[in-house]
């Protein structure tokens, strides 16, 4: 490991004030569940690793008037813990027991895992089903965004030097919305995922209503199925609108070979993930079943 300079920020402003002093020679230090493993092998080591960990306002969950804040320092163990999230956003918690190991999940922080951005994250199918917003703020000033804005291809998001993330928003509409989440990877734990997928819909006299779909490891990014979604709304609900939507989603999605899955293979996993999280948000099948 090269040596560097350690800053340690007590507040966003001492955060954001370090970051416009030291610019792109400056790393953040959140839960350190990648950055401490790219400081002992990349060639590109930082002047300066600046620590966030212990800025309070990054690590609170709050409901307020415009939908329920997770602070980007909240740790995946924090959000399976909380009674807020299990409440109003359910899916979260499936989402946050797949990743890594206990370890992992105790260190590492949702911001971590959106900001590192790898098409196969955890996190994000949900964030993205449930129309989450994210907060950056930097030298200057604050801005606000839909999560899909927020992702621009595999380990890049749209953070301009010296911004920090600070905020995942999940707004009213979205609150205790029916969503599921599933995971497929090669074994159950520490995996990273082969597809991973996230659905969420309101359920109005028998049919979908503001459906959504959303899937991670499929394409550069996590993407939203609009044209899946699409057939869905307004739609019966049933088995036959699910499995048409789950086709749709499969066509919507680029996945590719690799030495872990064939590109068909990734394509019959999305289908049954659609199916899957649709049936269970739909109150038609049970988590698990088909």
């Amino acid at each position: 490991m090269k040596p560097f300079d350690f800053i340690r920020a007590d507040s966003t402003e001492d955060a954001v004030a370090a970051l416009a002093e030291h610019g792109a020679n400056a790393r953040i230090l959140a839960g350190g569940t990648d950055l401490l493993a790219d400081l002992k092998h990349s060639q590109n080591a930082p002047g300066v690793v600046l620590d966030i960990s212990g800025v309070d306002e990054l690590t609170t969950i709050s409901l307020a008037d415009d939908g329920l804040h997770i602070g980007a320092g909240v740790t995946h163990s924090d959000i399976m813990d909380d009674p807020q999230i299990e409440e109003h956003a359910a899916a979260m918690i499936l989402a946050a027991h797949t990743i890594g190991a206990v370890q992992t999940r105790n260190m590492g922080t949702l911001g971590g895992n959106l900001v590192t951005c790898v098409p196969s994250m955890d996190s994000g199918p949900v964030l993205v089903a449930l129309e989450a917003e994210v907060v950056v703020i930097g030298a200057g000033g604050r801005r606000q965004m839909p999560i899909t804005e927020f992702f621009v291809g595999p380990r890049k998001t749209i953070l301009a030097e010296g911004e920090l993330l600070v905020d995942i928003i999940i707004p009213t509409t979205s609150l205790g919305k029916p969503a599921h989440f599933l995971k497929f990877g090669l074994r159950k734990g520490q995996a990273l995922a082969l597809v991973n997928a996230a659905s969420a819909t309101w359920v109005e006299n028998g049919t979908f209503k503001d459906p959504r779909i959303a899937l991670g490891a499929v394409a550069p990014t996590v993407i939203r199925c609009l044209r899946a979604e699409a057939s869905l709304n307004g739609k019966a609900i049933g088995t036959d609108a699910i499995n048409e939507a789950a086709k749709i989603a499969a066509f919507e999605a680029k996945p590719i070979d690799d030495f872990r899955a064939s590109k068909e293979y990734r394509i019959d996993l999305i289908e049954v993930g659609v199916r899957r999280t649709l049936g269970v948000a739909a109150g038609i099948t049970r988590a698990g079943g088909e």
